[in-house]
């Protein structure tokens, strides 16, 4: 079933503009295909789909030119500038405020970037949880999140 739906969402993905997991998910059940909003997320990490701009302010989920396109440190200084909008943190835990529709972006730079001290991601519509490990490096990670979005 899921190959079924991931060849669907490709074809989807290809011929309409998709701007969020929502708008993936409804058109998936036009398809005749029910999702949930977690599994539609977990599906959108796993094709590492990106959120491209459609050129009038607005951002569309699109695969990656390339495959070595997944990380880029323009790319991530692009996306920490263009939709992060706020940061705070609790011991080992970072929170990322973003424009809503953006956290799976954002956080999917974050995962490819592999720094050692981050261990994972959690992304909803417009909040990122990043765990941290040790939590002494939490406010090292904050900085370099706060110089991203300078």
């Amino acid at each position: 079933m899921k190959a079924i739906r991931h060849a669907n969402i490709k074809e989807i993905i290809e011929h309409s503009v998709i701007e969020t997991q929502e708008d993936l998910a409804e058109a998936l059940r036009k398809k005749s295909i029910e999702v949930t909003q977690a599994t539609v997320s977990r599906d959108i990490k796993e094709l590492m789909l990106i959120k491209v701009p459609t050129g009038d302010g607005r951002y569309r989920y699109a695969f990656p030119m390339e495959k070595n396109v997944v990380f880029s440190q323009s790319r991530m200084d692009r996306m920490f500038r263009d939709s992060v909008i706020g940061l705070d943190s609790s011991e080992n835990i970072v929170v990322i405020k973003t424009l809503p529709g953006t956290a799976q972006a954002v956080a999917s730079t974050i995962d490819y970037a592999k720094w050692p001290e981050i261990i994972g991601t959690v992304a909803g519509d417009d909040n990122i949880l990043v765990v941290v490990k040790p939590t002494e490096a939490a406010p090292r990670i904050i900085a370099k999140f706060q110089a991203l979005i300078q």
